[in-house]
């Protein structure tokens, strides 16, 4: 039983919750205190793990891996305990949107892959688990780590269905649009094969 029933009230503080967990940007806080320099001028100048791995640092990129993806999985579970899963999904997607859109970086986040993952990874773990292997499968065999992103957003929702979860279909649909549209760019140099892969310089 939820400790608080789900009124309008309620939702809208774990939308601003959810939405502050997932704006704070664990890849430029942790680049700038192990002296990695600006990650805004480092490669795409994206605030996440693939960015941070640039840098160098596997244990950065780690570090912002696993933090992104925490901050998702803390936003749902913190909702589910404290509210009911209508709060837990909400608070999910804006965790996700405030990774993506953070305020305090003028709405110019990471494309959401980590929180994605995270809040999928607490909101039903079986589906999180299979999203995270069809990451590390399209990955593997692409060398290309945007094209792991997209495989593994675009399964969300057949997951959520073969599953049995398919209260979470409506909202995998929806942060699989936004991962593709986050990754615009990725996708115009996937088509003419310009798109970076894995380990290259």
């Amino acid at each position: 039983m939820p400790l608080i029933e789900s009124t309008t009230a309620v939702l809208l503080l774990w939308a601003g919750i959810g939405y502050l967990l997932g704006s704070i940007p664990f890849g430029l806080v942790l680049t700038r205190l192990m002296g990695l320099g600006n990650l805004r001028e480092i490669g795409s100048g994206n605030i996440g793990t693939t960015n941070v791995l640039r840098t160098g640092s596997k244990a950065a990129a780690a570090l912002t891996l696993l933090l992104d993806g925490g901050k998702g999985a803390a936003a749902v579970l913190l909702a589910r305990f404290l509210a009911a899963e209508d709060a837990a999904q909400l608070a999910g997607l804006l965790a996700f949107l405030g990774h993506c859109f953070p305020i305090w970086l003028k709405f110019k986040g990471g494309k959401g892959v980590a929180t994605f993952l995270g809040l999928m990874l607490a909101l039903a773990w079986p589906v999180g688990i299979a999203c995270c292997l069809t990451w590390l499968a399209a990955a593997a065999l692409s060398r290309i780590s945007s094209m792991g992103a997209l495989v593994s957003a675009l399964s969300a929702p057949l997951w959520c269905l073969l599953l049995g979860f398919s209260q979470s279909i409506a909202l995998s649909v929806l942060l699989a649009a936004v991962v593709f549209w986050r990754h615009g760019a990725n996708i115009a140099r996937l088509r003419t094969g310009t798109e970076p892969r894995i380990g290259q310089k």
